[in-house]
């Protein structure tokens, strides 16, 4: 099954397998599976077709459930879901992913990405060619990673012959992080944000509060709109329908050249999560 793209308002991108993906999503982070499924089917009845959840965020069957019930066609929501680190390595990948399918109540993923690379465990790389053999039974349509840093991305590339179609990063104006960016562009591999608004934090900045007034706009929009003028795939989060809604009004303006570097001067490297070179929770489990 492949996601048809034609289905959304939402412009895609194609991934380096040819595959496409929306360029918003929605995020279900922290979200417990029974409001995940009232956020997600907001979010669907707002025109959302793409929906990012992983295993440790513990609501794959409110996700799934939403997606049933919303009347759409399989193929015009495009699912992404994460393997947790305890579950790394090759044969316990497979049978995450069966747990994952099970969770989700689906018999197909559009996207499955390795959470973190836990460089600590050295089992990233068995795990991808894990992902592999699963795509290449028919049941996942796209394979990539997620928090992966450049010397990660390089190994796995260099030791599996194959590139992630996406990394999905911690990434917002105060962590813009255009070294990485730049990887990704050279290599093909789709930047995929989280915590796009900073968890809430850069709605208060005066610069970004400055252009949303100019443009009669929230600082989220103008936040969102500047990952999308970036060239990111972006995956804000919300449980308030107001919001929901708001976060994906953001086709029909634009930032202007100044607005777009005002905003990209706001980068000071600051993360709000771990350092994907040392972060290895779950290792014990």
């Amino acid at each position: 099954m492949t996601y048809r793209s034609e289905a959304s308002a939402v412009p895609s991108i194609v991934l380096n397998d040819g595959s496409v993906i929306p360029r918003l999503g929605f995020g279900v982070f922290q979200v417990p599976s029974d409001e995940a499924s009232a956020a997600v089917s907001t979010a669907l009845e707002a025109g959302y077709r793409s929906i990012d959840t992983a295993a440790v965020y513990a609501n794959e069957a409110g996700v799934g459930e939403a997606v049933r019930k919303s009347g759409l066609d399989r193929d015009e929501v495009y699912l992404t879901s994460k393997l947790w680190n305890s579950e790394q390595g090759y044969d316990s990948t497979l049978r995450a992913f069966d747990t994952t399918m099970a969770e989700l109540g689906m018999d197909y993923l559009d996207l499955y990405l390795i959470h973190w690379p836990v460089a600590a465990a050295d089992r990233y790389v068995d795990t991808f060619r894990a992902m592999r053999e699963i795509k290449a039974q028919g049941r996942v349509g796209s394979i990539g990673v997620s928090n992966f840093t450049r010397e990660h991305l390089e190994r796995l590339i260099a030791e599996t012959g194959e590139t992630p179609v996406l990394n999905q990063v911690e990434l917002h104006p105060s962590l813009a992080q255009p070294e990485l960016r730049a990887f990704h562009a050279e290599h093909g591999i789709a930047t995929e944000a989280w915590a796009p608004l900073g968890q809430g934090s850069e709605l208060k900045d005066p610069t970004i509060a400055a252009i949303a007034t100019e443009l009669g706009r929230t600082p989220a929009q103008v936040i969102i709109r500047w990952h999308l003028q970036l060239g990111n795939v972006v995956i804000p989060k919300s449980v308030t329908p107001s919001r929901i809604a708001e976060n994906f009004d953001v086709f029909s303006f634009e930032l202007n050249s100044d607005q777009m570097q005002l905003v990209s001067a706001l980068d000071i490297g600051s993360r709000l999560g771990p350092d994907p070179a040392t972060f290895s929770v779950g290792l014990e489990a």
